[in-house]
């Protein structure tokens, strides 16, 4: 059915006032500080990620980029902080695997990942590490296995807690080699390491930097580390495919979000923003010494990245049987 002349018109004109101010603040976009939400404490790998990038951020953007470190339920927080915002882009997160892909599978979380955020690009991988303590008899993977075999229920993995990254690596370890290894959850990676330093537990999956300076000391003999390719800082360690174990592919990974509703536009602004900090040489140095590796991919597929993490992380903790609290 085709409208009178007039009624076009002033439909035509009641719509161009209404999306006026959206596309004005997307052209305008940013006209202030903006805050990026840290959902951990100060200090830690999600942490140096977010200020480094968010430096160079400020100088492209022309504005502050300020952060907000909010820690809490393994980053559920802080997150959820981001969900609850208001959709314009000046409060925006880069948050982890685990409050993205693994904390919403495991408990009751106030978010739904894929509804509540706006990906705007996954910024960062940094691989788990296989290490065992120095009195364990394995010098590798292949050797590890056989012990847990001959050895079932005897052997301890540390974790940084329930429902952690490093936790489930060790649940799809045991899945993968079909062993029998025990659970044994800290408060944390340090207190985790100081046991595993101590001998009181056999082996951890952690993020390569945490334990990297042991491994060097050699403290800590490494196994495997569960990325694609061998880490520029430890390139003496094989990978887990390279050890046998190709389907154990353990990264964490740090990713950029915004609220759901925040227009196309000012996510195009904020995942050029970051991309382009994220390719500064000074920045790629950085971060490259804290083990991770620069990703920037598009928000299409950062978020088709979280819902595959998402599957496959539920596939483990159902078939190993990880207690949740959903």
């Amino acid at each position: 059915m085709r409208l009178p002349g007039k009624l076009f018109a002033g439909l035509t004109l009641l719509l161009s006032l209404v999306l006026m101010p959206v596309l004005a603040s997307a052209q305008d976009f940013p006209a202030k500080p903006i805050k990026l939400i840290v959902p951990f404490p100060a200090g830690g790998p999600n942490d140096i990620i977010a200020r480094v990038i968010g430096q160079r951020m400020s100088e492209i953007a022309k504005q502050p980029v300020l952060i907000d470190n909010r820690g809490g339920q393994g980053g559920v927080l802080g997150t959820d902080a981001v969900a609850k915002a208001p959709p314009d882009g000046y409060t925006i997160a880069i948050s982890s695997a685990g409050a993205l892909a693994i904390s919403p599978s495991m408990e009751k979380v106030a978010y739904d990942t894929l509804k509540d955020f706006a990906p705007v690009t996954l910024v960062a991988t940094v691989p788990e590490m296989l290490v065992v303590a120095t009195n364990v008899p394995a010098k590798d993977m292949k050797e590890l296995i056989a012990l847990a075999k001959a050895e079932p229920g005897k052997l301890n993995f540390a974790s940084s807690g329930p429902g952690s990254l490093p936790h489930l690596a060790g649940e799809l370890f045991k899945l993968t080699a079909n062993i029998d290894i025990v659970h044994v959850p800290y408060r944390g990676a340090a207190p985790a390491v100081n046991d595993l330093l101590g001998q009181q537990v056999q082996m951890t999956f952690l993020d390569l930097p945490v334990l990297l300076p042991q491994v060097k000391a050699g403290a800590l003999r490494p196994i495997a580390v569960g990325a694609p390719e061998r880490a520029p800082t430890a390139p003496e360690v094989p990978t887990t495919a390279e050890a046998g174990m190709p389907g154990m592919i353990i990264e964490n990974w740090y990713g950029m979000v915004a609220p759901a509703a925040t227009p196309p536009a000012i996510i195009a602004s904020l995942h050029k923003i970051t991309t382009e900090a994220m390719a500064d040489p000074t920045v790629k140095e950085k971060l490259a010494a804290q083990g991770a590796t620069l990703v920037g991919n598009s928000p299409e597929h950062f978020r088709g990245f979280i819902d595959s993490e998402t599957k496959k992380w539920t596939k483990v903790i159902k078939d190993a049987g990880v207690v949740t609290t959903k």
